[in-house]
C-alpha cells in the first residue's frame, strides 16, 4: 500500500484531530435487523454527527491542516450536501471563509444547513458533476482552496477514522459494507481493514441508477453516466475520481448495485428497527445486505449508516413500503 496516495499511517495522524472536535459514534448490533437478515449486523451510526454525515471527519481534518494562506483565502467546493456540510462545519470551526456550490433541485434541508454554518451557498447546474465544473471557474476567478470531495488525501484520511473506530470495539468483522458516492469513505475503510484485518471483507455499494464506479471497478476501465436518475443524491454522481478508484481497485474486494426501491426499504427497516432516519445513501449498506441475504447468513457484518440528512418529501414514500410485520420481507 505504499504506492498509494493514502496510507494507514495518514489514517493514526488524522485520529487526534477529528476527535479533539468530534467523539466516536455508535456502533451497535441490532437484534430485529439480524433475526432479519440472518446475520449479525452492526451499524456504524455515523448518521450522529453533528451534521448528520461521516464526511465532516475528512472536512476537520484537512480544513485543520490549512496554511495561513489558506486559511485566509477560504476554501471552496462542489456538493449534492454532505460534503458541503462537512466544509461549512469544519470551515466555521477553524475561522474559514466557505463557498459551497450545489445542483439546482438540491435538498433544500441540506442547503439550509449549509447557510446555518455560515457558508456561503450558490445553486448552479443540473447535477453534481455540473456544480462541480462552476467551482472550478469560481476558482479561477475568486482564488482560494478547491477541496474535491474525493481526490483529497486528507479527507479520506479523515473518514476513514470510522473504520478505525469500529476495530475498538469490533476486532473480528467478517464484512463491512459502505457506500459509494465518489468512494472517499469506501477508500479510508479499505485502507483501515487491510492494515488491521486482512480478511475482513470491504464491500462498496452504488445505486443501480448512478453505477459508472462499480462499472469502472469491474471492467478496468473509466465508465460515465450522461445522466443519473437516483433519489439518493449521496450517490448521484456520473463519472469517477482518479484517486478513489486507484485505492478501490487496489484494495476493494467487492462492489455491489441497489435499486431505488432496495434503498426505500432499507430506509423503512432502519426507521422501524432503530428508528434512526437514513438518506437514501445511508440506507445503502443495508439495502446490499437485504437483497443478498444468502452472501451474509452467518456472518459479523458492519454497515455504516453514512448519513442521516434525508430529504423529507421522501418520507412519504419510505413510510408507504414500511413492513408491519418483518416476515413481510421474508
Amino acid at each position: 500500500m505504499t504506492d498509494l496516495p493514502v496510507t494507514y499511517a495518514d489514517v493514526l495522524e488524522a485520529l487526534p484531530r477529528v476527535h479533539a472536535v468530534l467523539p466516536p459514534t455508535l456502533l451497535r448490533k441490532w437484534p430485529g435487523l439480524s433475526a432479519l437478515l440472518g446475520c449479525e449486523l452492526f451499524v456504524k451510526h455515523e448518521n450522529h454527527q453533528p451534521v448528520g454525515a461521516f464526511k465532516v471527519r475528512g472536512g476537520i481534518n484537512l480544513v485543520s491542516t490549512l496554511t495561513d494562506d489558506e486559511r485566509r483565502a477560504g476554501i471552496l467546493g462542489a456538493s449534492t450536501g454532505n460534503h458541503g456540510q462537512s466544509l461549512a462545519f469544519a470551515a466555521k470551526h477553524f475561522g474559514v471563509h466557505c463557498t459551497i456550490v450545489v445542483p439546482k433541485g438540491n435538498n433544500p434541508d441540506k442547503n439550509r444547513a449549509i447557510r446555518q454554518l455560515g457558508a456561503e451557498l450558490i445553486e448552479h447546474g443540473r447535477d453534481f458533476n455540473e456544480a462541480l465544473d462552476y467551482v472550478a471557474g469560481l476558482q479561477q476567478q475568486r482564488g482560494g482552496r478547491f477541496v474535491h470531495s474525493a481526490n483529497e488525501p486528507k479527507l479520506i484520511a479523515g473518514v476513514g477514522t470510522w473504520s478505525w473506530e469500529v476495530f475498538q470495539t469490533l476486532p473480528d468483522s467478517d464484512v463491512i459494507v459502505v457506500p459509494i458516492g465518489l468512494g472517499s469513505s469506501v477508500c479510508g475503510t479499505c485502507i483501515v481493514v487491510k492494515q488491521l484485518r486482512p480478511q475482513t471483507q470491504v464491500i462498496g455499494v452504488q445505486a443501480a441508477n448512478a453505477s459508472s464506479i462499480v462499472r469502472s471497478w469491474r471492467n478496468g476501465t473509466w465508465e460515465t453516466d450522461e445522466r443519473v436518475n437516483t433519489w439518493a443524491e449521496g450517490l448521484a454522481t456520473r463519472t469517477p475520481a482518479e484517486m478513489t478508484l486507484q485505492i478501490m481497485r487496489a484494495l476493494m474486494d467487492d462492489a455491489l448495485t441497489v435499486s431505488e426501491d432496495d434503498m426505500r426499504m432499507a430506509a423503512a427497516l432502519l426507521l422501524k428497527h432503530t428508528h434512526n432516519l437514513a438518506e437514501a445513501a445511508g440506507a445503502a449498506s443495508l439495502a446490499a445486505v437485504l437483497t443478498n441475504r444468502a452472501r451474509f447468513a452467518g456472518k459479523k457484518v458492519v454497515c455504516v449508516l453514512s448519513g442521516g440528512n434525508l430529504d423529507l418529501a421522501h418520507l412519504p414514500e419510505i413510510m408507504r413500503v414500511l413492513p408491519q410485520r418483518d416476515d413481510a420481507q421474508g
